[in-house]
């Protein structure tokens, strides 16, 4: 539910000033569409993980509340990030990097929950698929951490800045990693 309001909140941003250039509307759309594809990705590896995970723990549930505002702040970090004011850019693109190892940081301890034997919340086998998540997921999280250096916002690459190239990793990964080998990023229960 919470991802959805965060799209509808996304589009809504859009609207309080029109855009005034096709290139303006382009960039609007570009932000949308990212944050689409953000909230869809970790919303279908969120939903995987709560099907197995106990919902009656209290540090899910912390972890879920914490998960549910860093999903939230998404569209308004964003949107600062690239058609907010100039002149605090830089911090909101650092802001929007701190999001980001904030949800792949939980979404790896929930993985981190399922992938351990001793609950006994999956079969080992797909115990192996969670442990790999959690790397995964961890080490996205370690590169969002890198590139909250400010060089990394200080520096270009085809006039974008090299952070904000960074935050498509972690959507690289999970839709790559899906295309070319589905059994690691989805799992049947018996």
């Amino acid at each position: 539910m919470i991802f959805g309001l965060s799209l509808a909140i996304d589009s809504i941003a859009l609207l309080p000033t029109a855009a005034t250039t096709p290139d303006d509307m382009n960039r609007r759309i570009l932000i949308f569409a990212f944050a689409f594809l953000f909230l869809i990705t970790a919303w279908l590896i969120y939903t995987t993980y709560m099907s197995v995970l106990p919902t009656d723990s209290s540090t899910v549930t912390f972890l879920n509340v914490a998960l549910l505002l860093l999903v939230a702040l998404i569209p308004y970090l964003l949107n600062n990030v690239v058609i907010g004011d100039p002149a605090i850019r830089d911090y909101s693109s650092g802001l929007f990097t701190l999001d980001l190892f904030g949800i792949l940081v939980i979404l790896a301890f929930f993985a981190h929950i399922i992938s351990l034997e001793e609950n006994r919340m999956v079969a080992p086998d797909l115990a192996k698929i969670f442990r790999n998540g959690r790397n995964r997921m961890a080490l996205l999280a370690v590169l969002m951490a890198v590139s909250f250096a400010p060089p990394f916002g200080q520096w270009t690459l085809l006039g974008v800045q090299v952070r904000i190239l960074l935050w498509t990793a972690p959507l690289i990964s999970y839709w790559l990693g899906r295309a070319l080998r589905p059994q690691s990023r989805t799992y049947k229960l018996a």
